[in-house]
């Protein structure tokens, strides 16, 4: 019998990369709502997404055998309401939330390593101020936030008080929803007090930032692979996500070390995971940036490329209750990357790729695939989930034998993507 996976959000690339998972033939996927439909109208309304997520699974005609997601906010925290209503494996909520939380995660690091910024929480009144002790350059952004939305690098007192006044009127679009799920469970004293509504402070660090995704099943933790992350120059955009990484295996070792102790701490079992790391070789010194509670689907066509099965099959392994046994460098690739065309300012766009074209490249450029973002007649600023800095025309996987071919062939493919954006409305 072919198992039901129903899939949170699910859109058409990642069907596409779900269905060419070597095990395919024994499942049967479907969706719960698109992206679109999580975020109608921008806003988030958990209670009813949760309410409208259950109609479809009660009225299913057959046996839910999982129930898995491979997005951010608010699916992250979704999945563990329905699988415990439907009685299916996963992580606890408790411990999906602890990573979420970015002051209770810097909070539960802190009592196992030691490789963690300074760090403090900011309440969003009038008269905000650092955190004693945090110091410039710093990251403020709130505690529950994604794709790097809301999230200001500051340098000073004076950017400090315009990324207040920039973060406070959109906070609670993700905040207030969040607190919801807060409610779900018991918090210590200092989370109930923070809530959802506030901001983490914490020193900028900087190095070679890496991820490392993995997951952590009955007690075993596990890594399966590292993948690199590169920004544009002078920007805090990311340019590229490539894999595998290239980072020294002891200091790949020690990553992996930190990464167990913190996983286990959080109490993530029966889930995938991916943890974001700075390097600093000069210092030869490692920070931990954050912990989600889910694998990376921006990472799924880089691990196909290279290890022959992307990370998707780690994931749904984990929800129907199974350690996943991937595979190592077996695919056709060396390398590969998912690289980020973006423009640096707000623009109307005329004109994106038809259909035609992006398969025309992808035929003509073998290991490509190009997701369009933009859309004809809308301004760049209305995308959604796009980061303080930048927006996103494109998001391009490229796969080659070396890094060399990966960037011409990154530069061929969008030479050949016919994008029009004006800096006015025509």
């Amino acid at each position: 019998m072919r198992k039901n996976i129903f899939v949170l959000g699910l859109d058409e690339l990642n069907l596409r990369i779900l269905r060419e998972s070597p095990h395919a033939s024994q499942y049967r996927f479907h969706g719960i709502m698109s992206q679109p439909e999580l975020r109608h109208g921008g806003e988030v309304d958990l209670p009813g997404l949760l309410e409208k997520a259950r109609s479809q699974l009660d009225s299913f005609d057959g046996h839910v055998d999982a129930i898995i997601g491979y997005w951010d906010f608010p699916v992250t925290l979704m999945l563990p309401l329905l699988r415990a209503r439907y009685g299916l494996p996963g992580a606890s909520l408790e411990s999906v939330l602890k990573c979420e939380h970015k002051y209770w995660s810097r909070l539960e690091q802190r009592k196992v390593i030691s490789e963690i910024p300074r760090f403090g929480l900011v309440r969003l009144s009038d008269t905000a101020s650092p955190p004693p002790g945090v110091r410039y350059p710093m990251w403020l952004k709130p505690v529950k936030s994604m794709s790097s939305m809301l999230a200001f690098l500051l340098s000073g007192p004076e950017d400090f008080a315009k990324a207040v006044g920039a973060i406070r009127p959109k906070i609670g679009r993700i905040g207030k929803p969040f607190e919801f799920v807060l409610s779900q469970v018991e918090l210590p004293p200092e989370i109930a007090a923070a809530g959802g509504m506030t901001c983490l402070a914490e020193e900028s660090v900087t190095g070679r930032q890496v991820t490392l995704e993995g997951y952590s099943f009955d007690g075993e933790v596990r890594t399966y692979g590292v993948v690199d992350s590169f920004k544009y120059p002078y920007s805090n955009s990311f340019l590229r996500y490539q894999y595998p990484s290239s980072l020294p295996e002891p200091v790949i070792g020690r990553m992996t070390d930190i990464t167990a102790r913190v996983v286990r701490q959080v109490g993530l079992s029966g889930t995938t995971f991916n943890v974001e790391f700075f390097w600093d070789a000069e210092r030869d010194t490692i920070k931990l940036l954050e912990i989600n509670p889910r694998h990376s689907q921006s990472h799924a066509p880089l691990f196909a490329f290279v290890d022959g099965i992307p990370n998707h099959e780690c994931m749904v392994s984990l929800a129907l209750g199974h350690p996943p046994d991937f595979p190592h460098r077996q695919g056709r690739y060396a390398v590969a990357a998912k690289y980020f065309l973006r423009r640096f300012t707000d623009g109307f766009v005329r004109s994106v790729p038809s259909r035609d074209e992006v398969a025309r490249v992808q035929r003509e450029l073998p290991g490509t695939i190009v997701d369009v973002v933009a859309r004809e007649d809308q301004w760049l600023s209305e995308l959604p989930s796009q980061d303080s800095y930048s927006f996103e025309l494109a998001r391009v996987f490229v796969a080659a034998h070396d890094e060399n071919e990966l960037r011409a062939k990154y530069e061929q493919c969008v030479a050949r993507l016919p994008f029009t954006v004006d800096d006015k409305q025509p």
